[in-house]
């Protein structure tokens, strides 16, 4: 079973191979024998740029990946004609996945979804947390769309604003992850969440463990890249994919993607 992990933003080509490799053998021990996982990227396209920007500015919201959703649909409909049995979004904000349902038969995750789906499972009232401030909004506006808002007690950022970003972020791991706990603590004794999901997988599970996490709050801390590659594996070990009654598909060719309205005339396609 091959299953694609798809980033949320274009490759680097100046970064370092390190942190490729390690966070997709970090993936690959996620998953069952004989499921191979491959950490992807989306083509490069006009407005990837605009992440490093809003940083910048430290304006944190969802405008760069509803930019990014064209690039990822792409990359998801290349994936299921070159042989991968279900895609997944490695970014918790889940974008381009709805779009990308519409164009796909294969299965295709989003960890956000998934993962507040089994902390409803495993607990009545779920904490949240996310990176940065800013993300609660965002986040909030996503699991009210999905009809999970009302399984969270509160969303509350971690607070990593000015925390260095990229590799360096591992070198501040004892910090981070005291910071986790206190605010996952907070949300345990002041607002009786039963359950923890860590939005912000670079920070969590990348650079801190949620078993870590959990050994300390005594309650469950979830790896939503887990749960996302158990489920893809799931989906297609079982033939489950997204219903196409709810998700109508259209099938797509990679010229759809750079042809303009007026490329070419009406009915020239066999």
């Amino acid at each position: 079973m091959r299953i694609m992990f798809l980033n949320q933003s274009p490759r680097n080509p100046r970064d370092n191979e390190e942190y490729h490799t390690r966070v997709q053998a970090l993936l690959n021990s996620y998953a069952s024998p004989g499921t191979q996982v491959e950490l992807c990227y989306p083509d490069d396209y006009p407005g990837a740029n605009l992440s490093q920007t809003m940083n910048a500015q430290s304006v944190h919201s969802d405008l760069n990946y509803l930019m990014s959703t064209h690039a990822l649909v792409r990359k998801a409909v290349w994936a299921e004609k070159n042989g991968y049995d279900a895609v997944v979004q490695s970014n918790n904000c889940d974008p381009g996945v709805e779009a990308s349902r519409l164009a796909l038969s294969i299965p295709f995750i989003g960890l956000a979804r998934a993962t507040m789906h089994v902390a409803a499972t495993l607990a009545d009232r779920v904490g949240v947390t996310v990176p940065f401030k800013g993300f609660e909004i965002n986040t909030r506006r996503l699991l009210q769309g999905y009809g999970l808002l009302h399984h969270v007690t509160e969303i509350r950022p971690l607070g990593l604003d000015g925390v260095p970003q990229g590799e360096q972020v591992a070198k501040m791991r004892p910090v981070i992850f005291e910071r986790a706990l206190e605010v996952m603590r907070g949300l345990v004794d002041e607002t009786g969440a039963e359950c923890i999901v860590p939005l912000g997988g670079a920070v969590i599970p990348y650079i801190v463990s949620p078993d870590d996490l959990q050994k300390e709050l005594r309650v469950p801390v979830l790896n939503n890249k887990v749960i996302g590659i158990r489920l893809a594996e799931m989906c297609v070990q079982f033939g489950m994919s997204h219903s196409p009654l709810t998700y109508p598909v259209t099938r797509l060719e990679d010229r759809d993607f750079v042809t303009t309205a007026f490329s070419e005339p009406a009915g020239a396609r066999a």
